[in-house]
Parts: structure tokens; sequence; C-alpha cells
């Protein structure tokens, strides 16, 4: 039996192990902590953002993969629009969980929104985490080459370099697993698929092209980042720019 069936094995029904929440555990935060001296980074509504009539069938049929994006920066006001249609919180419930602009499994949300700034306005280049309870960003003191590392680690993909930013969307499985052991890694999975596809058609819409990013040294990535591998890391990247 290969890796890719033994995964898909063991993580049947049947062979799970019982989860943290039916032992009694309490569930994960339902994002990472920001120190008390962190300076947060306003961002504008997203309903700011002027956008074009739009009709889902004609962003469904645009959309296509681009590697090749301009030498324009995105105004702060269209980020902030693209982390709302990604990640984006609608309300946060009694259970508690969130409610956001993407479907989860049990609304579990195992991500945290890490973004490579090359090109934003009223950004420095550099490495952000998006604080989405809030709607905020905050700068993550970083080396300097950043953006020369991470298109190193994801193969020599130049795009990552030459994107206005790309979104790198890191996985805490334990929010997952907590619910659903060690199935809930499968869904970790199909989760980033929903996020990058409302990614692709957010993009359309400020006439922005995306490239979903799979191909990359996981171990690279993570210390890129300085991600432990285990508790926290990376299961998508996708780098985005003006057409």
């Amino acid at each position: 039996m290969g890796i890719g069936q033994d995964f898909m094995e063991r993580t049947k029904y049947q062979n799970l192990p019982e989860s943290p929440q039916r032992k009694g555990f309490p569930q994960p935060s339902l994002e990472l902590s920001c120190a008390s001296n962190v300076e947060l980074i306003d961002l504008p509504d997203p309903k700011e953002v002027a956008l074009p009539k739009l009709d889902l069938a004609d962003l469904i049929e645009r959309r296509k993969t681009l590697r090749n994006y301009a030498d324009k920066s995105l105004s702060l006001e269209e980020l902030s629009f693209l982390l709302w249609t990604t990640q984006g919180v609608k309300m946060v419930t009694d259970r508690p969980v969130v409610k956001r602009t993407v479907p989860s499994a049990g609304s579990r949300h195992a991500f945290e929104t890490y973004l490579l700034v090359n090109k934003v306005k009223g950004l420095d280049p550099g490495l952000y985490r998006y604080v989405s309870l809030q709607h905020k960003l905050f700068s993550i003191k970083i080396k300097a080459d950043i953006a020369k590392r991470l298109a190193a680690a994801c193969l020599n993909q130049s795009h990552v370099y030459n994107s206005a930013v790309t979104f790198i969307w890191v996985a805490v499985p334990a929010r997952m697993t907590w619910r659903y052991s060690e199935r809930g890694y499968r869904y970790i999975h199909l989760d980033a698929g929903h996020v990058c596809q409302n990614l692709y058609l957010a993009a359309e819409a400020i006439k922005c092209g995306v490239c979903a990013i799979a191909a990359f040294d996981d171990d690279a990535v993570n210390k890129t980042l300085n991600l432990d591998g285990e508790k926290m890391f990376v299961i998508y990247l996708a780098s985005l720019g003006k057409r």
C-alpha cells in the first residue's frame, strides 16, 4: 500500500482514535494571539472597494491561473477586500465558533493567513499576518530577504517574488483534529481549496490574477516562516498581482 492509500485507510472513521473533544478537552483558540505590545495595522472596510457590477458566472468563466503580473501595486482597500473574501469573520457564535466567508468542516477554520507583501500601497514590503477577528494586520519581523527566500522555498517559482502579494495559508491542525481526530487532516486539505477558489474569484473582480502553489519544499517554507512544521505548517500558497 502506498503512502497516499495508507493515509486514506488510516483516516477512515472505523480506524480513528477518540477525538480530544469527546475526551472532554477544551477546544483550541479560534485564532493565534497577539502580544499586547504589537501594533496592529488597520485595514479599510472591504465594502469601500469600488467594484464593477459583477456576474458570478462571468467571474467563473474568466478565472484562469496567471503567473506574470504587471508592475503595479495593490491598494490597501483591495488587499482588505481579498482578505475579507478569503477568511473574513462574519460572526462568532456562543459555542464559540467563527462563521467566515468560506466553508470549513464543523466551522473549525484551521487556517492563519500570512502575507508576503511585495507591492501594496501603504505597507512596507515584508511578512504580515492577518488578524481576522479584528480585520487587521500586523508585521512579522523577519529577515529582509524574505521574498527571495520564500520564492526559493517554492522551488524557485519567480512569480512569488514578482507578485504584488502572495497569500500563505498556515494550518493549525489542532483546531480541526480536536473534533475530527486524524480525519481532520483530510478536511484541512479540502478547506484549503475552498479558500483559494474564493481568492481566484475575488481577484477577477479587481482585475488581478492568481497562481495557486502546491509545489513547495515543506520544510524550507516552514523554516522560512519560523513554523515548527507540526503544530503549525504551510498547507497552500497563492501568488497574486495586477493583470
